[in-house]
């Protein structure tokens, strides 16, 4: 039996470059979408023209009830789930005096409280079978902190200390969690980002470069499957080494 893969926020950008990998590598594929249901089709469709079972779910990752009744219709179309993906998320630059409590809490809310909401959803399951994976987007940011986005750094840090944390609690179970924390790529959540901008974090870059949603999903993939068996609780961070 084909293997599923669940991918939160896989509509576009990084996941939807992750849904075409998995895709690619011979997986069934979850494509959950909160708002954006007409890109989330147009995947559906492209894949299942490639041969691969995907089916689409909508849910606000911030929404307990919601996320988790996506996740159970899923297993109930394709099977146990075996690889979660929480890459879901928002950005936001703004001063951090100018930040509402609105705004912090949900940020909070879609980047790490969704991350307690999947992994709660599918972790029996996976105990139960003794296997598993999950792989967590966090961002460099979270890891050296960013100007004017200081909501979203301390968001993205907590993806990374959720991370560490579970890996260690559900290793015995054989199930691994691990965390891409990207750097500067090329999406719709950089648009904010003028062409003179990208320019200068290209250059300050050590490999000269912005990175491409698939430059992303190759690494989520690795986390995800077998090829990294004996790699959990880590942090891998593909930014053409703007922060080593």
């Amino acid at each position: 039996m084909q293997p599923v893969v669940f991918i939160t926020g896989a509509s576009r950008g990084i996941g939807r470059a992750t849904a075409k990998k998995f895709a690619q590598e011979g997986w069934q594929v979850a494509i959950h979408y909160h708002k954006a249901e007409q890109q989330a089709r147009d995947l559906m469709a492209e894949l299942q023209a490639q041969g691969c079972n995907a089916h689409i779910f909508q849910a606000d990752v911030a929404n307990g009830t919601q996320i988790r009744e996506a996740i159970r219709q899923a297993e109930e179309e394709l099977g146990p789930i075996s690889a979660l993906i929480n890459n879901a998320g928002i950005a936001q630059q703004k001063l951090f005096t100018d930040v509402s409590e609105e705004e912090w809490d949900k940020m909070f809310d879609v980047t790490i409280k969704s991350c307690f909401h999947t992994c709660q959803a599918v972790l029996p399951g996976m105990i139960c079978r003794q296997s598993g994976s999950i792989v967590n987007l966090s961002s460099i940011w979270g890891i050296s902190g960013a100007s004017c986005e200081v909501h979203y750094s301390a968001a993205k840090a907590a993806v990374i200390g959720f991370t560490k944390a579970l890996a260690q609690e559900v290793g015995p179970s054989h199930i691994r969690v691990n965390c891409v924390a990207p750097g500067v790529v090329r999406t719709e959540m950089n648009n904010n980002l003028s062409e003179d901008d990208l320019q200068v974090l290209q250059e300050e870059t050590p490999l000269e470069m912005i990175g491409e949603p698939e430059d992303i999903a190759e690494a989520i993939f690795f986390l995800a499957s077998e090829q990294s068996r004996f790699t959990t609780g880590q942090t891998l961070s593909p930014n053409g080494g703007f922060v080593i």
